[in-house]
């Protein structure tokens, strides 16, 4: 199953037969143990905070960061001299986001829609309940209740991606209309 140079990253293989999968085979599963590389500049862009630069096209904001950085760094200036490059510039860096914090304001991530909802959970309990049938009792009326609880599912499921595209498309649609094109780039991207 694994070439011969991954064969030392596995640490467990087990199969199980109560996973629900669409066909009547096992599932197998892996504990594989990977070493993965994080490169130093991938590392240092994710700080966790984010600004709202959207806030700077505001003249009133923009105003007040500009005099918020200005008296943060005549109050730098009256401090002594340090001899130390890396101390003053943790100083000013600190100084920065202190008075962007305050004035701009941190980036609020969008709350998603969650991909299932309520009756989405039923069909899946349904088909749960009809597979156990199945696998306790291998008739043909088990079979055919399991076809029928699938393409229900299914069917469910694929009519809820559908309404979720259309509100995605509509809401690019507004975005390309209104000349945010910030949120139409974005909304793009997240589709590729």
């Amino acid at each position: 199953m694994i070439d011969r140079k991954w064969h030392s990253s596995i640490l467990d293989v087990r199969s199980f037969r109560r996973a629900d999968c669409v066909t009547d085979l096992c599932l197998v599963v892996a504990k594989i143990k990977e070493s993965l590389t994080v490169s130093k500049q991938a590392a240092q862009e994710c700080d966790g905070e984010r600004f709202n630069l959207r806030k700077l096209n505001e003249m009133v904001v923009t105003k007040e960061y500009q005099t918020e950085i200005t008296n943060r760094f005549v109050a730098l200036e009256n401090l002594s001299d340090s001899k130390d490059i890396n101390r003053a510039w943790e100083c000013i860096k600190e100084n920065i986001k202190t008075s962007a914090k305050e004035s701009v304001g941190l980036h609020k991530m969008k709350q998603h829609k969650p991909l299932c909802d309520e009756e989405c959970l039923g069909f899946l309990d349904q088909k749960k309940q009809a597979k156990i049938q199945w696998v306790q009792d291998p008739s043909q009326c088990f079979v055919d209740n399991l076809n029928n609880v699938r393409y229900e599912a299914s069917r469910h499921f694929r009519n809820g991606k559908k309404a979720y595209l259309k509100a995605k498309f509509e809401e690019l649609e507004t975005n390309s209309k209104m000349k945010n094109l910030w949120d139409l780039f974005r909304g793009i991207s997240d589709f590729k």
